[in-house]
């Protein structure tokens, strides 16, 4: 089974406006509602690929419910940890001549709330997946992601890290089974800036000689990088098209990578085309890639 954890969801108010002016009304031209948050992300689009999964995390008030109403719209089974106080927060996301976001903070999670959320975790057992992406709230601890990692070492689960610099680093020790950082999140991660696809590789490595076994380099337009854990990388430009909406594009790649594991275990080739696939159909849409739109962009970098 596979499970995803997403430890601050959000409401996501996506608005589109000709333009943008500071201190005046402005007048939008389009708007919708999503529920969002890296895992989330991850979970809807492994379903749009047929691949079932369930989705775990904290949730709380009236916006948590709407999360949750969209989750079983999409056909995505959910267990999360129910807050008693405050919502889930409602991000933002302004989409004129600049794009502008607005995240909102979230609800306080107790101690409580964290052991229940350990205790469904302990339920996982060998040949799972778990998917940690995304930021923690400022009221969880900065080290919750080792806490969990700790707690599931040695029992045979794949873990799958897509989160930023701090928080990926101090997980390395666990032998992620896949990470996801970017381009300029992996220079950043050393001090550097990277240029070509050589110091990619490079940088990449260095994560593996960490702990990291498979490495996923997304770097926007320009494709993406896989190192896998027998010593093989594969690079693939990205796909032709116009770029509509990159919130999600990098969890769809995730997810897309997800299904081409599920489909043909151990073929990193096939997983990595088919998460390059993903995340392009995720971009190039106002909405999450569905399976028609993957699999036709992956017959256009792997004909």
């Amino acid at each position: 089974m596979i499970y995803t954890v997403t430890f601050n969801p959000a409401l996501d108010y996506i608005v589109r406006l000709d333009s943008f002016t500071a201190g005046e009304i402005n007048r939008v031209n389009y708007e919708q509602v999503l529920g969002g948050g890296k895992g989330i992300n991850v979970s809807i689009v492994l379903g749009n690929m047929g691949i079932k999964s369930t989705a775990l995390g904290f949730l709380a008030g009236f916006t948590g419910e709407e999360i949750k109403r969209q989750l079983e719209g999409f056909g995505v089974a959910h267990d999360f940890v129910q807050l008693d106080n405050g919502f889930s927060r409602i991000n933002v996301k302004v989409k004129a001549d600049k794009e502008t976001e607005i995240n909102g903070q979230g609800p306080k999670i107790s101690e409580a709330a964290q052991a229940e959320l350990f205790a469904k975790l302990d339920k996982l057992v060998e040949g799972d997946t778990l998917v940690l992406a995304g930021s923690i709230p400022n009221t969880l601890p900065d080290d919750i992601y080792e806490r969990i990692m700790s707690r599931l070492d040695g029992k045979g689960i794949r873990v799958v890290v897509d989160a930023e610099k701090g928080l990926l680093l101090k997980v390395l020790k666990y032998h992620p089974f896949l990470i996801k950082p970017n381009n300029h999140e992996l220079g950043d991660m050393f001090g550097v800036k990277l240029t070509t696809d050589e110091e990619i590789v490079t940088y990449a490595k260095k994560l593996q000689e960490q702990g990291a076994r498979n490495v996923l380099i997304s770097m926007a337009g320009d494709g993406a990088i896989l190192l896998t854990e027998d010593g093989r990388h594969f690079k693939s430009p990205a796909p032709k098209g116009k770029l509509v909406n990159s919130v999600g594009a990098g969890d769809s790649m995730v997810a897309g990578f997800i299904t081409g594991c599920h489909e043909k275990p151990e073929d990193f080739e096939h997983a990595f085309y088919m998460g390059v696939a993903t995340g392009s159909a995720s971009a190039f849409s106002e909405n999450l890639a569905t399976r028609e739109e993957a699999e036709a962009l992956y017959k256009s970098i792997r004909s």
